[in-house]
């Protein structure tokens, strides 16, 4: 199939304004973090949070398999059939329908599952890097699920993943895997330098400063995608730690990119790149300009990135 813009064929790069489904997004928010804490409590700790973080499937959201004692297992949600679904590595699963319900319920029924699985765990069961962080089983007010709205966000995600793994394939040096952070509940990929950062700032909302700084403990050019928090609608970001001097005024593309003041990163709309003559190609540019930015002001070793 071709990958790129159709006028027949809206499901690759689907419309998704950020009203219509509000609700759903912010409920969707507090389950992955849900799931995301489990994997959190139990993977061994991999530098810069990479080991809590979920990833992309043909389905939906993963944790990858998660040791537990002597078995695996993994949490999958799945955004065609809408279920939640654990298994394990001794060929025993469950799984539970994705239909409109609290927070609180789905934390319930997550750990029961768990726990009829014989999968024990404890996690600090409260949302972080938000700014009113209700405890999940005291969530009552997020209960919103449109299946068809959480359907097209989970392909947009996957057309971003394809791409980003893309751009992360032109880089040798240290990058990290294209991961889905449920705490800020964005889909990203990030370049290193290879050198120190000064120490970041910290001051994420219900996050412990040292998680930011050991996050942030080495230079970094990262680029992601948002489905609308803080912005009002969704969009690619790009930015770069520390900022470099000249780096907000370096030449960006496509034309649509601008560099956000208040949040001191690039921005990409989603509908710029959603109704693009080549999707691909105006999100690739995107990062690749957004890289160049920052790899120049600050003076990276620029034989780390292949032709």
């Amino acid at each position: 199939m071709d990958l790129q813009r159709s006028a027949d064929d809206e499901s690759v790069w689907p419309p998704l304004p950020l009203p219509a489904w509000r609700d759903t997004c912010d409920t969707l928010h507090m389950w992955t973090q849900v799931v995301g804490k489990i994997r959190l409590a139990l993977a061994p700790w991999i530098n810069h949070s990479w080991g809590s973080a979920l990833y992309v499937t043909t389905r939906g959201l993963t944790t990858s398999p998660i040791p537990c004692g002597m078995q695996t297992f993994a949490i999958d949600f799945d955004f065609v059939d809408h279920v939640l679904r654990v298994t394990t590595s001794r060929g025993i699963g469950r799984s539970f329908e994705l239909v409109p319900m609290p927070v609180a319920d789905f934390y319930r029924k997550t750990m029961a599952v768990l726990q009829t699985l014989g999968l024990n765990v404890a996690i600090l069961a409260r949302p972080v890097e938000i700014e009113e962080a209700i405890p999940f089983a005291e969530d009552h007010r997020h209960a919103s699920y449109d299946s068809a709205a959480v359907h097209r966000w989970w392909l947009i995600l996957v057309q971003t993943n394809r791409v980003f793994t893309q751009f992360r394939s032109r880089f040798i040096g240290k990058v990290s895997p294209v991961h889905f952070f449920w705490g800020a509940f964005d889909l990203a990929v990030t370049r290193f330098s290879g050198r120190p950062a000064p120490p970041h700032p910290g001051g994420v909302p219900n996050c412990a400063d040292w998680v930011m700084r050991e996050a942030y403990s080495h230079e970094v050019s990262s680029a992601g995608f948002w489905p609308g928090a803080g912005l009002g609608e969704p969009a690619f970001y790009s930015y770069a730690y520390p900022e470099p001097d000249g780096y907000r005024n370096a030449p960006i593309r496509p034309s649509a990119a601008y560099y956000h003041e208040g949040i001191r990163e690039f921005i990409l709309p989603y509908e710029a790149v959603r109704t693009a003559a080549e999707p691909d190609q105006a999100l690739l540019e995107f990062l690749q300009t957004t890289y160049d930015a920052a790899a120049t002001s600050s003076n990276w070793d620029r034989d780390l990135q292949r032709a």
